[in-house]
């Protein structure tokens, strides 16, 4: 069976540093996978790399996210499928949305833990609402492949956990660039460390611990 992903001997270099060094990787569908290491150990451009490969295939939620502020939650939730729909069935969605629109919206959305926020504008959320909007967004999406940098990382530990559990149930193959080691553990089938641009472990989340993980921070927290 081909991978979703595959990298090989994949090197990335940024106004001449290195940031990526020699990774191999391959990712099959149905696993999920979390990418831990402290910040500059390269799992954003990793993540960049995957999506570039599979670009029609990805709900894509990067840390940057994104928003437009001035619109409420259920339209930026909404943008995860704006390439299913014409420029005009969209441009009516956004002026006047239909029922069938927001019945679908407002599904995530309380799962999300935002239904009352529905219609409220992105830019009155706090930093944690915003970034349940950017997960819901991409969930909204539809697609088969989740890749997520750091996309729970504004709310609290529990409900971090809850959401990244919606989003593995709700995606045959998922990679999340994590730096909660307990939340990676928790939530993810198989852990890939990087360091330095390097791939220094990848195992089984079943055989790890968080002390077999601690070093990958060595230069303190990330």
């Amino acid at each position: 069976m081909n991978p979703v992903f595959h990298l090989d001997n994949a090197s990335v270099s940024y106004g001449g540093k290195a940031v990526l060094a020699g990774v191999t990787l391959r990712i099959a569908a149905g696993e999920k996978v979390a990418l831990v290491g402290e910040s500059g150990a390269g799992k954003s451009t990793l993540l960049r790399l995957l999506r570039e490969q599979q670009p029609q295939q990805v709900a894509w939620c990067p840390q940057a996210q994104g928003l437009v502020p001035v619109l409420s939650v259920f339209h930026n939730i909404y943008m995860g499928q704006l390439d299913r729909h014409g420029t005009l069935y969209n441009l009516a969605n956004l002026l006047k949305p239909r029922e069938r629109e927001v019945n679908a919206v407002g599904q995530v959305a309380t799962m999300l833990g935002l239904a009352e926020k529905l219609f409220t504008s992105v830019d009155r959320l706090s930093g944690g609402q915003q970034q349940r909007v950017a997960v819901g967004r991409a969930l909204f999406a539809g697609k088969p492949v989740f890749l997520g940098d750091e996309p729970v990382s504004a709310v609290d530990e529990y409900q971090a956990e809850d959401i990244a559990q919606l989003i593995t149930a709700a995606h045959d193959t998922v990679v999340l660039a994590l730096h909660d080691i307990t939340l990676a553990l928790a939530c993810c089938e198989r852990v890939v460390g990087l360091q330095d641009g390097k791939i220094v472990l990848d195992a089984p989340a079943a055989t790890l611990t968080a002390n077999d993980l601690a070093p990958l921070y060595r230069r303190g927290a990330a």
